[in-house]
């Protein structure tokens, strides 16, 4: 990244996007691209539909950059495009998700720990693979309720602004998703 960036908030470097920095834009995508893949990926599973549209949502970001507002935080900005690709993508059935792929994805991500044991490791992998098989069986709206407050750490404010629903909305969604993940972990289990 240009050092002359580094400084600069997003909100910034984004009125720079505007007047045609592409120098400015790029120091975003180094800032939100790994982000947008690994929220990408939490949702629909599939490293591959992860990298496409966390890419497709960068281009789109790019073509609609004289449409964003700066007093609205680019990162919620960039996170709706994102997820509005998201949505439309399993609307439209192309999810392929294997979960298999996506947990050695996330290792080969994080590292291997040296220090933990191969047992560890197989039962870890198990234990994620079925909870991440369990939240796919979820709605899209279950499943971006549970990523973006358990994965993702927002606050009910901030996915109530990012989904542009209300806060009790959000508060409901999450009472009937947990409600649902842990029906579905449940009956896995017997």
């Amino acid at each position: 990244m240009d050092d002359r960036y580094k400084e600069c908030s997003d909100e910034t470097l984004m009125e720079l996007t505007k007047n045609n920095d592409t120098q400015a834009f790029k120091a975003l995508v180094e800032r939100y691209g790994r982000m947008a893949y690994s929220l990408a990926l939490k949702l629909l599973g599939d490293p591959a539909d992860a990298q496409d549209l966390s890419q497709e949502a960068i281009i789109r970001a790019y073509k609609a950059r004289k449409k964003y507002d700066p007093e609205r935080p680019f990162a919620a900005w960039f996170k709706t495009i994102l997820i509005n690709l998201i949505r439309n993508h399993v609307k439209k059935g192309k999810v392929r998700g294997n979960y298999k792929r996506r947990i050695q994805a996330e290792h080969n991500a994080v590292g291997a720990d040296l220090a933990v044991t191969p047992d560890y490791i197989l039962e870890s992998n198990r234990r994620k693979e079925s909870v991440w098989a369990a939240i796919n069986k979820l709605s899209i709206e279950h499943r971006e309720i549970i990523v973006l407050r358990h994965f993702e750490d927002l606050s009910y404010e901030d996915i109530a602004e990012l989904l542009d629903i209300p806060l009790g909305s959000v508060m409901s969604r999450l009472y009937y998703a947990r409600k649902k993940l842990k029906k579905i972990l449940g009956s896995e289990s017997e």
